[in-house]
């Protein structure tokens, strides 16, 4: 099991999508779906101001893993290298119908410069060289979405705890 300590919360551990995947599969199988749905999404990252920074970006699921791969140099690998600190939300999509629902994922990204994993990512994947690798390490996972056209329906998920969800008319 990967977990790591966060930034800013010592209690709040986080964890591969492997680990998630495992505890909530349901949820899982419906986020990788959203996020299949594009193949571009938006990352949130912090500047070394504190400001946010939003960025276009391609996710990979692979391996048990959530990847997130970018340009060399780019301003969002750098971010992430200063504050792992991440937000990434899927591609809503045309229109207003948000097929499969709101899904966003928060954690911290771990760069992956050498190694077995990064080798099948570069044989699986076939990016452009070089550039950044980062593994996704989960902190929360949440999906919001429309039932029978009556109920809002928002689940959360936190490492350590049960899924929370919440419905609203």
């Amino acid at each position: 099991m990967s977990r790591a300590r966060t930034n800013g919360n010592p209690e709040r551990t986080a964890v591969s999508w492997s680990v998630f995947a495992a505890a909530e599969p349901g949820l899982a199988a419906a986020v990788e779906r959203r996020f299949g749905l594009h193949p571009h999404h938006v990352l949130a990252t912090l500047r070394a101001d504190g400001s946010p920074r939003t960025s276009g970006l391609e996710t990979r699921f692979t391996g048990g893993e959530l990847w997130l791969g970018m340009m060399p140099g780019s301003l969002k690998a750098l971010d992430l290298r200063r504050d792992p600190r991440f937000a990434l939300q899927a591609n809503p999509g045309a229109g207003t119908g948000m097929e499969g629902g709101d899904v966003r994922i928060s954690g911290r990204a771990v760069e992956v410069e050498e190694g077995e994993a990064r080798d099948r990512y570069v044989e699986e994947v076939e990016p452009p060289q070089p550039f950044h690798l980062f593994r996704a390490e989960l902190t929360e996972v949440t999906r919001t979405y429309v039932e029978d056209d009556a109920y809002l329906v928002v689940e959360v998920w936190k490492p350590g705890e049960p899924l929370r969800t919440v419905k609203r008319a």
